[in-house]
């Protein structure tokens, strides 16, 4: 990615930094309404696919009372069509030959829609992602899609469930290629050759990537501006309008993002389709989204006019408009800065960008917003959930400057907390719903002052799990015999999902801690009347058992807290195996600019380290992670 940044005009600063003033002004009353704030919901479930002190007051903050700054899936207010979209093959039927899915303009024609195609392609991998891009579509009452499907076992299962797709001949791997690989720039070829295909066939093409979804009708908005030969996404991070108009062009110096982009079939868009794709397939080393911003940037300006925010490119024909990216959101204007709350707009889509934990961490994002299309077995695993309220000082939350010392002792107490209860949810055999996460200061791959200067990243922040935790890791199947039994995580937000079963929310248990030898704190499965298990802090690993194994049955196990809960586990080679299983679950932070390398390591037993201070690697040999 790219992230020049040019000079701002005058007027956009005091917009800016007027928000900023303002959201400094309210920060506390922010933070603290957060019990209050009922977030926007999606109006309707998933649908199914066919089968396959003073300063030491503490904010105890709990899954289903925490702030959205990443709400769940966006209501769209506009009447969407009822009828089904899907055409689901009778069973006893054959599967057509690989022939008949070969693309071609009579199989678009058949779901063009106001002369407008909306495209996405991946592998099998991608399978999930592209069954929430299909379901997001079909919810908003737009069926002129269709999908490429880069491996034949991807085609063969849209083809049973119903979903219009079309065999790219790619003969691409079934397994996820990794963001860089060969593979990956690969698939950015065929995205290339696949946008030369359709562009003849003389229909509007709205090419998207698979982790990106959609919250919102885009067609009325690209509607708006006939006269663009293309209309790009990008990077940028730092508004240039505070409205839903178009980026304001000689502002938004972030690179262009091919994940989200509408093109017509013009001849200056067919002409730069046609040259970028030679230029990628005469050098393989180049990134498609590179090759892409280089032919753009050939030349930039002037205006189109002084209204559209159209602007010549390329050849100096070709009449160009960035989309806002505060409503056509980045991973960071959506999951960080929460931009298009701040402005008051209604967001049409969210690309998984910014991101640091590859596939699986896109995939978690998508869930922490309740954007992300499960089956019903995702919400009711076997041996049930784990869930805790945090707690958290508001001096770590709210008192002082916000540094990376400040910073990692926020981050460091809410760890100690996720910890413990990665050690319960171990010794009970239950998935921990992980907890909010609240972060100070920002993460990005380069040096910076904590926030993005002139974004809208409001501190402290919710954060996104990968901002610190390595993701794909925790979710990664690890050998048993060296890192103990494995421990199933889900998004904090997944209690708050309207896919979740409700019969799984009613069978839910409450467990007070409270200090042994205070009234009823005994180590006991007596339930109080309000429905509440008093169970003593500092408990044993087999107080745990013998309490808890008279709620197997139980769904739900939500501690009212984590700290001092849990003294250990008794056997020694199994603390030693969970250790090492919960020390590479932690990542790091970046970066600092006054220090190469100027990263800085998580560690999830800081505590034990005395002296232990948040700095960055001082030699090449100390350039590791802490296990």
């Amino acid at each position: 990615m790219a992230f020049e940044e040019v000079a701002y005009s005058r007027p956009l600063f005091l917009t800016i930094y007027t928000v900023v003033i303002v959201g400094i002004v309210v920060s506390s009353l922010y933070v603290f309404s957060a019990i209050h704030y009922s977030p926007t919901t999606s109006s309707s479930a998933w649908s199914s696919f066919p089968p396959l002190s003073n300063d030491d007051s503490r904010l105890n903050i709990s899954q289903s009372e925490v702030v959205r700054l990443v709400p769940s899936a966006y209501t769209e207010t506009q009447n969407v069509s009822k009828k089904p979209v899907l055409d689901v093959p009778p069973r006893n039927t054959k599967m057509p030959p690989l022939e008949d899915f070969k693309l071609t303009k009579e199989l678009v024609q058949q779901r063009v829609k106001d002369n407008i195609i909306i495209v996405t392609f991946g592998n099998y991998a991608f399978m999930d992602f592209i069954l929430t891009w299909v379901k997001q579509l079909n919810d908003l009452g737009l069926s002129n899609y269709v999908v490429g499907a880069m491996d034949t076992k991807l085609l063969e299962a849209l083809y049973w469930k119903g979903i219009p797709v079309f065999d790219m001949n790619s003969h691409m791997s079934t397994v996820d290629v990794g963001w860089g690989s060969p593979t990956f720039h690969k698939m950015g070829r065929e995205k290339v050759i696949l946008i030369n295909s359709i562009l003849p066939y003389g229909y509007e093409l709205l090419m998207c990537d698979t982790d990106m979804v959609w919250l919102k009708n885009p067609l009325p908005y690209l509607a708006r501006y006939p006269g663009a030969d293309v209309l790009t996404s990008s990077d940028q991070v730092v508004p240039t309008v505070v409205d839903d108009s178009l980026e304001v062009w000689q502002e938004a110096g972030a690179a262009y993002n091919i994940g989200i982009f509408h093109w017509r079939p013009t001849e200056s868009a067919i002409k730069l389709a046609k040259e970028w794709k030679e230029l990628l397939l005469a050098d393989d080393t180049i990134w498609d989204q590179n090759g892409f911003n280089e032919i753009v940037h050939r030349q930039l300006g002037p205006s189109v006019d002084e209204d559209s925010g159209l602007v010549y490119a390329y050849d100096g024909k070709l009449k160009l408009g960035v989309l806002p990216s505060s409503i056509f959101c980045s991973g960071h204007t959506y999951f960080v800065q929460a931009m298009y709350q701040q402005l008051r707009l209604e967001p049409y889509a969210v690309h998984t960008t910014f991101q640091y934990a590859g596939t699986e961490g896109k995939r978690h994002r998508l869930r922490e917003g309740m954007l992300f299309h499960d089956p019903p077995e995702y919400y009711n695993p076997p041996g049930g959930f784990l869930s805790f309220k945090p707690s958290i000082p508001k001096s770590l939350l709210l008192i002082g400057n916000h540094t990376v010392g400040s910073h990692f002792t926020l981050i460091n107490y809410q760890m100690k907390q996720i910890r413990t209860a990665l050690a319960i949810a171990s010794l009970l055999n239950r998935t921990l719903v992980m907890p909010p996460l609240w972060c100070r200061i920002d993460r990005l791959w380069f040096p910076h002052p904590g926030v993005l200067e002139g974004s809208m990243t409001r501190q402290p922040f919710l954060c996104p799990l990968d901002h610190v935790f390595e993701v794909h890791v925790m979710l990664k199947e690890l050998p048993e015999e060296e890192f103990g039994p494995g421990i199933d995580i889900r998004e904090y937000s997944i209690l708050d999902n309207p896919s979740f079963p409700l019969e799984v929310k009613k069978s839910w248990l409450n467990v007070h801690l409270c200090k042994e030898g205070t009234q009823d704190c005994i180590a006991s499965n007596n339930v109080t009347v309000g429905g509440v298990l008093k169970f003593p802090k500092h408990s044993k690993e087999e107080t745990f058992m013998k309490v808890f194994s008279s709620f197997k049955d139980i769904k739900v196990i939500q501690f009212s807290s984590m700290r001092d809960a849990f003294t250990g586990f008794t056997n020694k080679e199994r603390d030693d195996r969970f250790r090492t299983r919960v020390k590479h679950y932690t990542g790091i932070w970046c970066c600092v600019g006054d220090h190469t390398p100027g990263h800085i390591y998580y560690d999830m037993y800081w505590d034990e380290k005395p002296g232990w201070k948040p700095i960055p690697p001082q030699t090449s040999a100390d350039d590791h992670p802490p296990w």
